[in-house]
């Protein structure tokens, strides 16, 4: 693995209804805090807000093609959602190697995702195994 504590990297996107529908379709997750401004206007959210699998799949992205890049998949994730993410939001995946296994192609990455106006919408840790094909 070539992966070295305090890499970095960041994967960026804008959420779109588009993306909430077929975010839906795929899952069935029809809660109405995503479709329904009526019933979200009476919430604390107040707008629309994106299905946490969005944000959490941007990190998926960010792991599977930047940092440690591609055959990499999530072994643990310990993290928290500290803000909604709204329809139109862009917001960016961050990722710091923290440890390198020295025997196995594993690693512990430290996690945020941010929204455009820096706030903070999710943070926390995750583990990742890194596959190469066999010769």
């Amino acid at each position: 693995m070539t992966v070295v504590r305090g890499a970095t990297a960041t994967r960026a996107l804008t959420v779109t209804p588009a993306m909430v529908r077929a975010y839906a379709e795929i899952t069935g997750d029809y809660n109405p805090l995503h479709f329904d401004e009526a019933f979200v206007a009476a919430t604390r959210f107040v707008t629309l807000v994106a299905q946490g699998g969005i944000t959490t799949g941007l990190l998926h992205a960010l792991v599977a093609m930047d940092l440690p890049g591609p055959g990499t998949v999530f072994l643990a994730q310990n993290w928290k959602f500290t803000a909604p993410v709204h329809i139109g939001d862009r917001i960016t995946a961050e990722a710091e190697v923290l440890s390198v296994h020295e025997t196995k192609p594993v690693c512990q990455l430290g996690v945020r995702v941010r929204r455009q106006t820096g706030d903070v919408v999710l943070e926390g840790e995750a583990w990742c195994y890194t596959f190469t094909p066999a010769r």
